[in-house]
């Protein structure tokens, strides 16, 4: 059925976005559910497309969407031009002759406005008091023009949204003399918390309060509409809860009597949580109060809403630091699905199966909304009922699988041999399901890491636990982190291979004056073009077959690039690392000789066993950190299959970046077929708006943290004098300026003699520690990758700050004390 160009606002509901735009679908939803909402009627996105027909506009957008400018002056004054067809307005009039013929308000309702992650809050025009049906027909030209404002294209570029797939409806409704009005969000958009409805209000037209003319009264509401707290236009809160539930007056305060009732905020609040249950989700609404009736004049969802605020428990807080640090950035859709589902959190699950723990559901631990991932929440392990075996079994592991045999293990040969197959093949030559099905051999590759780390971690606890009881009954046990460092790992050859990269340079006048003064990106094209570095560019290349699996960002980010992807970054290390090298203390060296003075280590069997279980746990803490580096050996070919599946869908015009694959599930790719080599065009027509939503919610949450550590650290004191404590890591003391590095590609900024500050480490980081006079770190513990290799280096680190990027200042001169865990200024007294 067709429908007429003009059409009352209750013949719309929710499925007729692209009819009505989506003020007047959500309107009209509403309205058909009983929610006072002012009669009107909507001139539908078919007005607008018959306009563009008729008046060649049509033809002056597709120029405008070819140049792809900010500027649609031009194309708006063709709409003042060309005007209305003739037949429209009279439709449009009888529309309004019908409605009643007075004052009304006209409304611009865009086909891509008031979704979720992309509101277009104020992007199109609002006229109200209109009277008289040339000056609506004007209104509506007007708000078909605000289309085109600079402001409004350059939203729809940020948000990903082609302009010739944008259409607009204008909604016409009877204009409410309004008493009072303003605006409700069903959550507090502060704070997220899901249980407080928050209500901005002013006298005379919401208008005001929407665009920021005036100062509003704000109402921070229980669910059933009781005040919780109260400010005054421009003053401080006034009204607030006391001991006995009801609210009291704060000193200071210019008036403490609200303009509206208790009767109309519970009105209020019972709108507000019927529309976010009708919806399904948090709304942000306008209403108006006129004769002491309220009406709700739009109801959109929420954007930039935090998620609902945590309440950890300690355990919680514990682990929380130590997952904080793997996710430091959100992951996407393709990660979540894939590479962790699959592999990382699929390793977690088995390993702790296997001694009686549930850990988490990636659902539980990443809650997601529209498909993207909102929240950390970090895991409660559950105990079952073979966790009572668990000493048992750990024990025959730990004798079955002796540690220093594990690169003999069949299993390990067996996955090595499967990398180089995964490797050894290209995904360009093969079709749609093959190259998914390249990815999937991925993920079971993975799985041979799972199965050596099952049979062979439990040999890393029981010798740890020995060599602790040991230092215990020795009276030594504050030399047991030391102790445990120092092993020889793949990172610990990596790191010397860095080295070596850096003496290259240092070696050669011309490379390192490059490496100098210039940045990343001139080095790379240097390092790959320049006939005078072959040397250094092929060890480079060697440097990365043999290293570039290392991951950037976290092991669970499959769409962080690897060395191999991101050579900069390792160019940057090979800057940082020009220079004297600190001079540092042999923590283990040091730690060992502190042992072996002990008078009961003069007796033999007591020595050879001590030593034995310092052998042990080094070993076994070698594995960790080995396993860790051949499991990202698989990220590589993934990589390459998803970049491959990403470039099919950019040829399809399903994605405009091959990036783009990650904002799609890996079922979702699985789900596909090539016909033939080419995708069938229904893949766009459900896939593009799919990307487009969740590209658009992930910009939403861009300024929320996955997790507020402030929870982590909520109870920590510091002491008078310190800027930042944490968890003490690597002992010693070392003074210098701070320089703070919040990501690989500021890793070249470091200076040998700078105290490295950042908000995260992981394997990648652990080069620049051969330089950094101390360590200091927002995130992890003692048994983290920085905190270890600090120990190896001899270097000072805190670790678990929470605080030290946004209460250190670049370049402040700062002693940090390893041992204590605390910074302070240089030169105060101690």
């Amino acid at each position: 059925m067709t429908r007429r160009t003009t059409s009352p606002l209750a013949g719309f509901g929710s499925g007729d976005l692209a009819a009505a735009g989506g003020k007047g679908s959500a309107l009209g939803e509403l309205l058909r559910h009983g929610f006072p909402v002012p009669p009107g009627f909507v001139v539908t996105t078919d007005a607008y497309r018959l306009l563009l027909a008729e008046t060649g506009l049509g033809a002056a957008l597709d120029s405008l969407a070819d140049e792809n400018t900010d500027d649609g002056g031009a194309l708006r004054t063709l709409f003042a031009h060309f005007g209305m067809p003739s037949a429209l307005r009279a439709e449009i009039g009888e529309a309004y002759a019908a409605l009643g013929g007075g004052a009304v308000a006209v409304r611009s309702s865009a086909t891509a406005e008031d979704l979720p992650g992309a509101a277009f809050a104020g992007q199109q025009d609002t006229f109200l008091n209109v009277v008289g049906e040339e000056a609506v027909a004007k209104a509506v030209t007007d708000c078909w023009a605000s289309l085109w404002t600079d402001r409004a294209i350059a939203y729809r570029r940020r948000q990903g949204i082609d302009p010739r797939e944008v259409a607009i409806a204008v909604v016409v409704q009877e204009m409410v003399p309004a008493d009072a009005a303003g605006v409700m969000f069903t959550a507090n958009p502060v704070t997220g918390e899901r249980g407080e409805i928050v209500v901005d209000a002013s006298p005379g037209l919401g208008e005001a309060v929407v665009s920021g003319r005036v100062t509003p009264e704000r109402y921070l509401l229980g669910r059933t509409g009781k005040i919780r707290s109260f400010v005054p236009g421009g003053g401080e809160v006034v009204i607030s809860p006391d001991a006995g539930g009801g609210t009291r007056e704060q000193p200071g305060s210019r008036s403490s009597v609200p303009s509206l009732a208790g009767g109309q905020l519970a009105e209020l609040a019972g709108l507000a949580g019927r529309a976010q249950k009708h919806f399904g989700r948090p709304q942000d609404i306008e209403w108006a109060l006129a004769g002491g009736r309220i009406h709700v004049l739009q109801s959109r969802p929420m954007t930039a809403l935090p998620p609902q605020p945590l309440r950890l428990n300690a355990i919680q807080r514990r682990v929380g630091p130590f997952f904080v640090e793997m996710f430091q950035e959100r992951p996407y859709p393709l990660d979540v699905s894939g590479w962790m589902t699959e592999g990382i959190l699929a390793m977690l699950h088995r390993m702790a199966g296997s001694v009686g723990v549930r850990f988490p559901t990636v659902e539980e631990l990443l809650p997601e909304e529209d498909g993207v991932v909102v929240q950390l929440v970090p895991p409660v392990p559950r105990l079952t009922v073979r966790a009572l075996a668990a000493p048992l079994t750990l024990a025959r592991r730990a004798k079955q699988f002796r540690m220093a045999d594990w690169k003999s293990d069949s299993r390990f040969i067996t996955f090595l041999e499967q990398v180089e197959r995964l490797n050894g093949r290209d995904p360009e030559g093969l079709r749609w399901a093959e190259v998914v099905g390249l990815a999937r051999e991925c993920f079971a590759t993975m799985r041979g890491v799972t199965d050596l780390r099952s049979s062979y971690l439990p040999g890393i606890f029981l010798p740890m636990l020995r060599l602790r009881l040991m230092l215990v009954l020795l009276g030594r046990l504050k030399l047991a982190s030391a102790l445990i460092a120092g092993a020889e790992t793949r990172t610990s050859q990596a790191n010397r291979a860095l080295e070596q990269l850096a003496a290259m340079v240092g070696a050669d006048p011309g490379l390192a004056g490059a490496f100098a003064s210039s940045g990343a990106p001139a080095l790379l094209q240097l390092v790959e073009q320049d006939p005078a570095h072959a040397a250094f560019r092929e060890a480079f290349a060697r440097f990365l077959r043999e290293y570039g699996n290392r991951e950037t960002v976290s092991v669970v980010l499959s769409s962080s690039p690897t060395w191999s992807d991101a050579p900069e970054v390792v160019l940057g290390l090979v800057k940082a690392l020009l220079g004297q090298r600190p001079r540092t203390a042999d923590q283990t060296g040091a730690a060992l000789t502190e042992l072996k003075r002990h008078p009961l280590l003069h007796f033999g069997p007591v020595r050879r066993q001590v030593l034995a279980a310092v052998d042990a746990a080094r070993a076994g803490m070698a594995f960790r950190e080995d396993s860790h580096f051949y499991a990202t050996k698989v990220i590589p070919p993934m990589r390459r299959a998803y970049s491959e599946l990403g470039r099919r869908l950019v040829a399809a015009n399903v994605i405009d970046d091959p990036k783009d694959v990650y904002h799609l599930r890996f079922e979702e790719l699985e789900a596909l077929t090539d016909d033939g080599g080419a995708l069938p065009p229904s893949v766009r027509q459900r896939y593009r708006p799919l990307v487009q939503a969740r590209a658009a919610k992930r910009r939403e949450l861009e300024g929320i943290p996955l997790l507020d550590t402030a929870l982590l650290f909520k109870n920590r004191r510091r002491a008078s004098g310190v800027l930042v404590s944490g968890t003490p890591a690597s002992r010693g003391r070392a003074e210098g300026p701070v320089r703070i590095i919040r990501g690989p590609e500021e890793f070249g900024r470091l200076r040998s003699g700078d105290v490295l500050v950042c908000p995260y480490t992981n394997p990648s980081w652990t080069p620049l520690f051969q330089r950094a006079a101390a360590v200091v770190v927002d995130m992890g513990g003692l048994g983290s990758h920085a905190a270890i290799v600090a120990r190896e280096y001899g270097i000072p680190a805190v670790m678990g700050t929470g605080t030290g990027t946004g209460i250190l200042a670049e370049g402040q001169r700062v002693v940090v004390d390893g041992g204590a865990g605390t910074v302070f200024p240089a030169g105060a007294d101690e």
